[in-house]
């Protein structure tokens, strides 16, 4: 079965709440958008009713409704632009599938052979074994390379990988995106765009692992401890809150980047009142340090505001039900029985809960759950140090 199939315009809410994602669940906008995302400069269709999208400096951005795959607006959603570790959310989507969280892998020299100098690191250590979900939270918590590095080489290899992530971008519809480097690291050749990111941070959240650490703020690598285990923090600042950068309620999370050649870059996915947007930002030319949150939090406020009422200026391929026959059979992730629905339900965070993101499957539909990290995080924290690395971010 083909993994994308090409929907009429825009979808509206439909009767099991705005992020259900059954076929037929949502009623035709009558809004003829073809092509509208194809031209430059900022695309948004006025109504009476529904204010204008902030005024921000980002060189391209899109704000998207996840469910019905409603483009609210956007600027340059197809200019091809260096990702940084905005990338990791394809390197997610493409490895992420292939192994169990539960799998335990010693690291090797030859697994970190290659990282390139500069390169944000997770802090993992030759010789020592490793759960699987580690090296994730090492992806995802750090945007560390040594953890892509050592999960491409499970997954055969550099280069396959690289081809692997390409593939993926492809049955996606991500036609803007040439993946050089799988951990994001400025490359030549290397482009991906606000709509192709956006492609990937949705089908990330379809994933219960991916949605998971995506959402997670601290943690422990490796998560079982020992004298070598340390702290680690999300470097995502607009979910943790930091740098002088206020949490964004209901912020889920998913992939922050900065390279010299990209600037900074950030998908980021929220949910409020049963609805999630993701808003894609890439290079704010402000000069601020926290451009890329505060512009992305711009466009996720007025994203809840508009979203019951505006009109969409593209929409996105819908994701259809299953797997083609050349995709990856997922392995079991957990050991909880728990069975993830398609839709992406997002779990909601605040600034003072650990956010742990689950999900189940009931009779009535999918409900997005959250499990709140127990108590003791903030002594845990004060007692371990991660050690020095690169985040990725500038001071």
């Amino acid at each position: 079965m083909s993994l994308l199939a090409v929907p009429g315009p825009a979808a509206a809410d439909g009767p099991h709440g705005v992020d259900d994602l059954r076929p037929g669940a949502h009623v035709a906008d009558p809004v003829d958008v073809s092509g509208r995302l194809d031209r430059r400069g900022v695309q948004f269709l006025p109504r009476r009713d529904v204010p204008e999208p902030p005024d921000v400096t980002a060189l391209s951005w899109m704000v998207t409704d996840m469910a019905s795959g409603k483009v609210l607006a956007a600027k340059d959603a197809h200019r091809p632009l260096p990702p940084a570790s905005t990338l990791k959310a394809l390197f997610a989507v493409t490895v992420l599938p292939k192994f169990s969280q539960e799998e335990v892998h010693t690291v090797s020299l030859r697994d970190l052979a290659g990282i390139e100098a500069g390169s944000s690191l997770a802090g993992l250590k030759e010789d020592l074994p490793y759960r699987v979900a580690d090296l994730w939270q090492g992806v995802f918590l750090r945007s560390g390379s040594d953890a892509v590095h050592t999960l491409a080489s499970m997954n055969g290899g550099w280069d396959k990988t690289i081809d692997d992530m390409q593939e993926t971008a492809r049955r996606l519809g991500a036609r803007d995106t040439t993946v050089q480097s799988a951990d994001g690291f400025d490359t030549p050749g290397q482009f991906s765009s606000a709509y192709d990111l956006t492609l990937f941070g949705r089908a990330g959240l379809t994933d219960p692992d991916f949605a998971y650490f995506a959402s997670t703020k601290q943690a422990e690598l490796p998560e079982d401890g020992g004298p070598d285990a340390f702290g680690i923090q999300n470097t995502n600042r607009l979910l943790v809150g930091s740098h002088g950068v206020r949490p964004y309620n209901g912020l889920i999370g998913v992939k922050n980047g900065y390279t010299t050649h990209a600037g900074n870059t950030l998908i980021a996915a929220a949910r409020r009142d049963g609805r999630t947007l993701l808003v894609t930002v890439m290079n704010p030319q402000s000069g601020s340090r926290n451009a890329v949150y505060e512009e992305t939090r711009s466009l996720l406020d007025w994203g809840f505001e508009a979203a019951p009422r505006a009109a969409a200026v593209g929409v996105l391929p819908v994701m259809a039900a299953g797997n083609s026959g050349d995709e990856p059979q997922r392995v079991a992730h957990r050991s909880q029985s728990v069975t993830p629905h398609k839709a992406a339900v997002a779990a909601q965070t605040d600034a003072d809960a650990h956010a742990r993101y689950w999900w189940y499957l009931s009779a009535a539909g999918a409900v997005g759950v959250i499990a709140l990290a127990g108590l003791g995080t903030g002594l845990w924290w004060r007692r371990r140090k991660a050690p020095a690395s690169r985040d990725g971010e500038p001071d």
